[in-house]
């Protein structure tokens, strides 16, 4: 089992850069491949990027392509989300999830184990 805690959400403005973390306890962070995803108020959970367990594999929606990158630091038991350009509609709860397999899925339902969630809340 791994237990994750996200930080780094907060209140910026339009234009702006955040990086969320995600610190995951136990000895076998490597074995998980590890994901971001979001909801905002009324709305489903939606992916947004995933790493393999290697993180040599990315992938991003398609909404955040180009302004947002998934990154891991095994050895820290760290998975980040950086992100550039922060526009209004990027408001969401985020949270971080990890799957028991080598690439992760971008459906929510696939993931094993959740975070609490970080608020990131972008102002125009």
């Amino acid at each position: 089992q791994v237990q994750l805690v996200e930080s780094g959400g907060g209140l910026v403005q339009a234009g702006d850069s955040l990086r969320l973390s995600c610190a995951a306890s136990g000895r076998t962070f490597s074995s998980y491949a590890m994901g971001w995803f979001r909801q905002a108020p009324g709305k489903e959970r939606e992916f947004v990027a995933r790493i393999s367990r290697s993180g040599l594999a990315t992938w991003h929606a398609d909404s955040v392509k180009g302004r947002f990158t998934i990154s891991r630091e095994n050895a820290k038991n760290t998975v980040y989300l950086q992100m550039n350009s922060l526009a209004p509609e990027d408001t969401a709860v985020y949270y971080c999830a990890a799957a028991l397999s080598t690439y992760g899925s971008s459906r929510p339902d696939d993931m094993d184990y959740w975070g609490k969630g970080t608020l990131v809340t972008v102002s125009s």
